[in-house]
């Protein structure tokens, strides 16, 4: 087999992009263009057999001190993971290759999915898993950093996949009966639902920064975004959904509501009920229900701009699968469920171009109320798609000392001079 040091980029988007098993986005040749933002170097790696390429990495390098560095290649080199002699063959490849770079360490985490969970991580199967891969990863001197459960490493080991290969109806009766139920209901705040573009990208950013502030969640500066997006975009990779209100509209019909439930009360017909305790519990409801409108109406009429983003999320879309990347939702109106029609967009949209998976993008491993992102969390789940847990995160050392150094000695050095 013939290692190639710089794959051009035809050859190279040919194999990721149709790869059956194993096409990413994060290991497309144009994600190497997107992570400049962050000082990531891509180079564009490969292995060959007789002329005909049976495995890629898109390795991102890292500067660290004096002449070294690391890589990281996102979501794993691209291959037959089934293959042991390839994947061996091309471990050794990039071993050769790191250590002329100067690189401490490569570090890998292959969206192979580990064994498979029912809706609410129970093991449905463990005979059906990729232990296996596992261990002869370990073997090959790759060092498992575990099976963390929440957003420890560098991307999320735990997410939801929606299959898109039923029909629509078999789709949206598989969602969560409190989705459906919002669903349901229809656009009845009249919001705007539109794809947006490179002049929405401030808005976006506006709810991207609410939410990470309100999650506790990672949020990079806005031209990394706007690179993000034009890269992506310009080669049919991505797309940015926006949802949007006009307060003066939203207060309208806010007041049409109130008008027709204040109606509906208006109308009771006693005569209709035998029972004066349906009738009582009916008059309940409907003034419970007219009072929170009420108090909804309150707030909106203190909104001083003109209107709202109230959620917003930039997609990446690769071979067949979409994934729901970067977003957020506004701190303000967020009983409107903004986000619920916003999805239900996305996957619409998804469905109709033909994709097959749509991968909502990162969740926790430990569904637990008192976790930071359950509802984030609880959210996803409520769309229906698979729970689905990835091997994890690797290290391939090639400088036992330094990594030694750097990973353990000078994270204890900063923690204690960020102290003094």
């Amino acid at each position: 087999m013939e290692f190639i040091s710089n794959v051009d980029e035809k050859e190279f988007e040919e194999f990721v992009s149709n790869h059956p098993t194993k096409s990413h986005f994060m290991q497309s040749y144009y994600w190497g263009i997107v992570s400049k933002e962050k000082n990531l170097k891509p180079y564009y790696v490969g292995l060959k057999n007789n002329g005909k390429l049976v495995a890629t990495a898109l390795m991102l390098k890292k500067p660290l001190f004096n002449k070294y560095c690391y890589f990281y290649i996102p979501r794993g080199f691209v291959t037959d993971y089934s293959n042991f002699d390839i994947v061996g063959e091309f471990t050794n490849e990039l071993k050769k290759f790191g250590k002329k770079e100067n690189a401490i360490f490569i570090t890998i985490d292959p969206d192979v999915k580990l064994r498979d969970l029912d809706i609410d991580g129970n093991i449905i199967d463990n005979n059906n898993n990729n232990f296996k891969l596992v261990n002869y990863l370990k073997s090959i001197d790759f060092k498992h950093k575990g099976f963390n459960k929440n957003f420890e490493h560098r991307e999320p080991r735990y997410t939801f996949r929606l299959d898109l290969t039923p029909d629509f109806d078999t789709i949206y009766k598989n969602m969560h009966p409190t989705t459906r139920k919002i669903l349901n209901k229809g656009n009845q705040y009249n919001l705007e639902v539109f794809k947006g573009d490179e002049s929405n990208i401030e808005d976006f950013y506006i709810t991207m920064k609410e939410t990470a502030k309100r999650e506790h969640l990672q949020c990079f500066n806005i031209n990394y975004y706007r690179n993000f997006y034009k890269i992506l975009h310009d080669h049919g990779m991505s797309d940015l959904y926006v949802v949007k209100i006009k307060i003066k509209n939203l207060i309208e019909t806010y007041e049409n509501i109130l008008k027709s439930i204040q109606d509906e009360i208006d109308s009771l017909d006693a005569s209709k009920y035998k029972n004066k305790n349906k009738l009582e519990n009916k008059k309940k409801d409907l003034t419970k229900k007219l009072e929170k409108q009420q108090k909804e109406l309150d707030i909106i009429k203190k909104i001083k701009d003109e209107e709202l983003i109230l959620s917003s999320i930039m997609t990446a879309k690769y071979n067949d699968k979409v994934w729901t990347i970067h977003g957020g939702n506004h701190n303000l109106l967020r009983e409107l469920n903004a986000n619920y029609l916003l999805y239900y967009t996305i996957i619409k949209d998804a469905k109709e171009e033909g994709y097959k998976k749509i991968d909502f993008f990162g969740t926790t491993g430990e569904p637990d109320k008192n976790n930071s992102v359950y509802g984030i969390h609880l959210f996803k789940k409520r769309l229906g798609g698979e729970y689905t847990e990835f091997i994890g995160e690797f290290d391939l050392v090639l400088n036992p000392i330094l990594y030694f150094m750097y990973t353990k000695v000078y994270p204890k050095v900063r923690k204690y001079l960020k102290r003094r």
